[in-house]
């Protein structure tokens, strides 16, 4: 049985990690790693190969995808959790669209980079959300946060642009969500021991930093911390959702009136009015939801990650 267990999407990054094969199987010869790499052949079989290669006893599942494969890794992860197989690690080498989920936890893009993080071996815990409702009435792990509302409505729009990969295509379709597709539900919110109702733009409940591959939701987000990071943006004109556009990509929402920062450890959501589009680590949870529940379990999977500055 190898060391290392490398999954790999070919069509994620818009095909570009199936094009990369070659070198990112070259890195980690150059490391001397152990490994053995398989590709996925479907929805979900990136959550049925980790799970698998868990059961098996395998040290560390690699992810050389991007953001939805990562969260299929992690809930397969957590399916051999359950279970009772808990030995297996998580790494990344970000070679996805927006690659979110391995910011969040401290891997930079690119193979060379990745490949020499898993090979130098530091390593951390880290905390896992669960959300429940939508299709997943029985819950769905991620490892990077949810989106509810505009950002999510963005994200379905960005996975039908097949033609750009990074953050222009979270702008064009951001940019599309304004003018055709959104309004804003009214939601009951709750969050540990605080309630509100309004209706909101957008909902993120973060693990992470960031999603759509630049929009820094939670600039001070901290998947190892017990936390999560909310970022609650009351309704706002199309004109102004332009000018907030800039603060969300800077971090700095939370100097404007009708963004409020929060953090929490539980949080459930409500369509007073309307319904709420929803996804995960940017994979969809519902386009059309009304209930949801959002629990964090902290320490729960070891994660490769860069070795902190001394």
């Amino acid at each position: 049985m190898s060391r290392y267990y490398v999954i790999v999407n070919p069509t994620s990054g818009r095909g570009f990690a199936g094009k990369s094969l070659p070198l990112i199987e070259a890195e980690l010869r150059k490391y001397h790693l152990d490994y053995e790499l398989v590709l996925t052949e479907r929805a979900w079989h990136a959550a049925d190969l980790a799970e698998g290669a868990a059961r098996a006893g395998t040290e560390v599942v690699v992810i050389a995808s991007g953001d939805g494969t990562a969260n299929e890794v992690l809930n397969g992860l957590m399916r051999a959790k359950q279970a009772g197989f808990d030995r297996t690690a998580m790494a990344q080498i970000a070679v996805g669209t927006g690659n979110d989920f391995a910011y969040g936890m401290g891997i930079p893009n690119g193979i060379e980079v990745g490949c020499r993080i898993i090979a130098e071996n530091y390593r951390h815990r880290m905390d896992v959300g669960l959300i429940k409702g939508g299709d997943y009435p029985a819950g769905r792990y991620f490892g990077n946060g949810v989106g509810i509302g505009f950002d999510a409505e963005t994200g379905f729009v960005a996975a039908k642009i097949r033609w750009l990969r990074g953050l222009l295509v979270y702008l064009i379709a951001a940019i599309e969500t304004i003018f055709i597709y959104y309004k804003a539900p009214t939601v009951h919110l709750v969050y540990d021991d605080q309630e509100v109702t309004q209706p909101s733009l957008m909902i993120s409940i973060m693990n992470g930093r960031r999603m759509g591959g630049g929009f820094f939701f939670a600039p001070d987000g901290d998947p190892a911390d017990s936390w999560f990071d909310l970022c609650i943006a009351a309704n706002a004109s199309r004109p102004r959702i332009f000018a907030l556009i800039p603060y969300f990509m800077k971090g700095t929402q939370a100097t404007q009136k009708e963004v409020k920062m929060a953090q929490a450890r539980k949080v459930s959501v409500s369509a007073v009015q309307g319904t709420l589009p929803v996804h995960c680590d940017g994979e969809t949870v519902c386009t059309q939801g009304k209930d949801l529940t959002i629990e964090l379990l902290p320490g729960q999977i070891e994660f490769i990650t860069q070795k902190p500055e001394a």
